[in-house]
């Protein structure tokens, strides 16, 4: 029997060696496996690296030798000398001779050959400067083109290339008898438009719309301030951000941030800037930040390293998903990690190595634990210094708004990220226009004007554009076109500067007539001729009806106004989530008429009779009428303190209707005088009870059934061991002061009545309607009662 049990532990104990050792070969077998896989990204990105530097010094060699011209330039080129042939064949157009003023543009051809040359005009200078011609395209070729993130083979991009490079030098050749009268031409007949900084301009890229979203509080606001060395969050009622605001950031202010950055992490900038755009992290305004993540090309989702994932950072991350728009991680508030010490000139990397052990441990726990809930919302994330996977895995750089630790990487990141994987998304188009109104405002000097992101296409001033109003689509001119300064809030006040032209990205002021009657968060359209101005009326009438059928108004309700769209949705959800009725909605100034269809609850809804309105303003005759007609109007700049106005203002009115309605509930009841308890007898009387059925309150009017009903007053107060009671049920004992009401002589107790007699409440229709009324009530809500 030994034998078999020692040999049964000598075949058991061999099973757990063998399930070890196997265990062991696979675990060492994925890690090679994995080992493996890493090495073969590593040489793959070498090989990639390599031939980019031979592609680059190849480019180089063809700049200095003056042969370099890319394919797009090229194309471009010869359709502008092609569109200009075709009109001087046709007699459109005659070579050395202006155009007459009354000549109208008849073919959209034409005008497309016309806007090419335009824009080619630069290169078609007959003086030809081909060092700086050759500087740009080689700028351009730099780009690692690529028409997404899933886009990974460049041999087959480059090889597409170098054919229509072919095809289209053999085109040139053969228009070449054409160009010398067409650069003439250009020249005499068209102004060379310039960019804001006075330079040519360069229209191959735009500016990456950079959007700003993430939780509450998490510093989205202060990251800007500290990018743009401003103190915008200062500024804002609360701290709290309400409107979308646009930031152009230039390139030197790129350079600057990012010259602390390692050189194998920066690229050079062959971007015009970037424009960055913060929206607002509170739960109401989730449409704006729809709206804003809808307009950018790249986000950063800032997280708060202390609290990993919050509500509404949940919610970004659904927008960035289903927009399916790229987007980078900002691992906000380092500089609260435990004896963390500061360096915002080193790369982040290094100030995390620097740290202490403790440190350096805690951000590595709260890292992860920002990674796994990342992957509990199917996202891929690794911190950017160990991401060798871009396309499948989001970077986390770890970064501090208040000192500035890891800024200068992630603007690096971003960088670096929209040239290599992004370039075609950022191709420059001057015909089709793509901007949004943010905001209409009043400048003193300047009248109304709107704040506009232009995210594509170019403004001129003069250009007749079509916005939506509070009473229908509506045309007016753009009589001057102002831009912040770089590295200013559009939101904020500051010096403008004045430009004629204006190309995207970039966030706008435009001054021009009737713009009080714009309404935010919709589109801007260019129209050139009376066809188009219908066209876009009926578009941006479609776009406000949709977004105006969205909101359902109830029968009863407050009134709400808001300045901008998005304003007004924020507000409603707000209102929704909180259960307060509306029945109607406008957006724009309150008027007369407003406080008019307000005053329809008063007389079925007299609570409801409230204008709610939002960062607008209130006109003098409508605030005048209010007062006479009795609606109430709350004005705020917080939509939480607009909340915090009505609901005090509910409550008063509760309170008041309680103080005059307090004598109608009164609940059946039966007292005993307690004889030993008898401590006043006349008026107040008071006495020591006991309840022997019914409910006791405060109010109740009390009668002595044995002496033919006569009433002995109302019990004003109830107390037990000297503290007071709001009621006092069954089994009770009590002591209740009763007081005298009425125009009769007040009842004295041993004369009209004594501890004999049982007290009873004096109950009418009226109350007993309002004690079953309650009930109702009470039974709706799963509350009992019992009397």
């Amino acid at each position: 029997m030994l034998a078999l049990i020692k040999e049964n532990l000598q075949k058991q104990t061999e099973e757990e060696e063998k399930f070890k050792r196997d265990e062991d070969e696979r675990i060492a077998r994925e890690e090679e496996a994995e080992r493996q896989r890493i090495e073969r990204l590593r040489i793959e990105q070498e090989r990639k690296d390599r031939k980019k530097q031979k592609e680059k010094e190849r480019k180089e060699r063809l700049k200095k030798e003056g042969k370099l011209l890319t394919a797009k330039q090229k194309a471009d080129k010869q359709r502008a000398q092609l569109s200009l042939a075709a009109a001087i064949k046709d007699g459109q157009i005659i070579v050395g001779r202006k155009k007459p003023k009354d000549q109208k543009k008849v073919k959209s051809d034409d005008n497309k050959g016309d806007k090419a040359s335009e824009d080619q005009s630069p290169e078609q200078t007959p003086s030809g400067d081909a060092e700086d011609e050759e500087v740009d395209d080689s700028d351009a070729s730099d780009l690692d083109v690529k028409d997404n993130w899933e886009e990974l083979s460049e041999e087959d991009t480059e090889d597409k290339s170098d054919a229509k490079t072919q095809k289209v030098d053999k085109e040139v050749k053969r228009s070449e008898s054409i160009t010398k009268p067409m650069k003439e031409m250009v020249i005499k007949d068209e102004k060379l438009e310039k960019f804001s900084d006075g330079g040519p301009p360069k229209r191959l890229y735009r500016s990456p719309v950079v959007c700003v979203l993430g939780h509450v509080d998490t510093g989205k606001t202060k990251l800007l301030d500290y990018i743009r060395k401003s103190h915008v969050q200062d500024g804002e009622a609360g701290g709290i951000t309400q409107q979308i605001g646009a930031t152009f950031v230039p390139p030197t202010a790129i350079d600057e941030q990012t010259r602390g950055v390692k050189a194998t992490q920066k690229k050079d900038l062959l971007l015009p800037g970037l424009l960055i755009i913060d929206t607002p992290g509170h739960e109401s305004f989730s449409n704006l930040r729809s709206r804003g993540s809808s307009l950018c090309d790249i986000a950063i989702l800032v997280i708060d390293i202390m609290h990993g994932l919050e509500p509404q950072t949940l919610e970004s991350i659904e927008l960035l998903k289903s927009r399916k728009t790229p987007f980078i991680v900002a691992l906000n508030k380092v500089d609260r990690l435990y004896e963390w010490r500061s360096n915002p000139r080193k790369d982040i990397e290094d100030v995390i190595g620097t740290q202490i052990q403790n440190t350096k441990l805690e951000f590595t726990k709260r890292a992860k634990e920002v990674i796994v809930e990342l992957a509990q919302q199917s996202i891929n994330a690794a911190l950017y210094y160990e991401n060798l996977d871009v396309r499948s895995y989001v970077s986390l750089v770890p970064t501090s708004a208040h000192t500035g630790d890891g800024m200068g990487n992630l603007i690096a990141l971003l960088i670096s990220l929209t040239q290599s994987l992004m370039a075609k998304k950022l191709l420059f188009d001057p015909i089709n226009l793509d901007a949004t109104v943010l905001e209409v405002k009043a400048i003193p000097g300047l009248g109304t004007t709107i704040d506009a992101i232009l995210v594509n296409g170019k403004l001129r001033e003069g250009d007749k554009i079509v916005l939506a109003g509070h009473d229908g689509p509506f045309v007016t001119h753009i009589r001057s076109i102002l831009v912040p300064q770089p590295l200013k809030e559009l939101r904020i006040k500051s010096p403008y500067q004045e430009l004629k032209v204006v190309y995207g990205s970039m966030g706008v002021k435009i001054a021009g007539h009737d713009l009080d009657k714009a309404i935010a968060g919709l589109s801007l359209l260019v129209a050139e001729n009376e066809t188009q101005v219908e066209e876009h009326k009926n578009f941006i009438w479609n776009q406000f009806g949709k977004a105006m059928k969205a909101i359902k108004c109830s029968e009863r309700g407050v009134y709400v106004q808001a300045s901008t769209l998005g304003s007004l949705e924020a507000l409603l959800e707000f209102l929704k989530t909180s259960k307060i009725p509306y029945c109607g909605v406008r957006i724009g100034p309150v008027v007369k008429r407003d406080v008019m269809k307000a005053s329809i609850m008063l007389e079925s809804s007299p609570d409801y009779a409230v204008i709610l309105a939002f960062d607008v303003r209130i006109e003098r005759d409508a605030q005048e009428l209010a007062d006479h007609l009795g609606v109430k109007i709350f004005s705020a700049e917080i939509i939480y303190h607009l909340f915090d106005k009505f609901t005090a203002y509910k409550d008063d009115l509760k309170k008041q209707r309680r103080e005059q309605n307090k004598n109608l509930a009164i609940f059946p009841c039966k007292l005993r005088i307690l004889p030993n308890c008898v401590f006043n007898t006349r008026d107040p009387i008071v006495v020591g009870v006991s309840i022997e059925d019914g409910i006791a309150t405060p109010g109740t009017p009390l009668a002595v059934p044995s002496k033919e009903n006569i009433e002995i007053g109302r019990i004003t107060t109830i107390e037990v061991n000297h503290k007071t009671l709001d009621s006092a049920r069954k089994g009770q004992e009590v002591c209740i002061k009763i007081e005298h009401f009425g125009s009769d002589a007040p009842k004295l107790y041993g004369r009209h009545f004594d501890y004999n007699d049982l007290l009873v409440s004096r109950v009418t229709r009226e109350s007993i309607d309002v004690v079953f009324l309650v009930k109702a009530l009470l039974e709706v809500f799963s509350l009992t009662v019992n009397y």
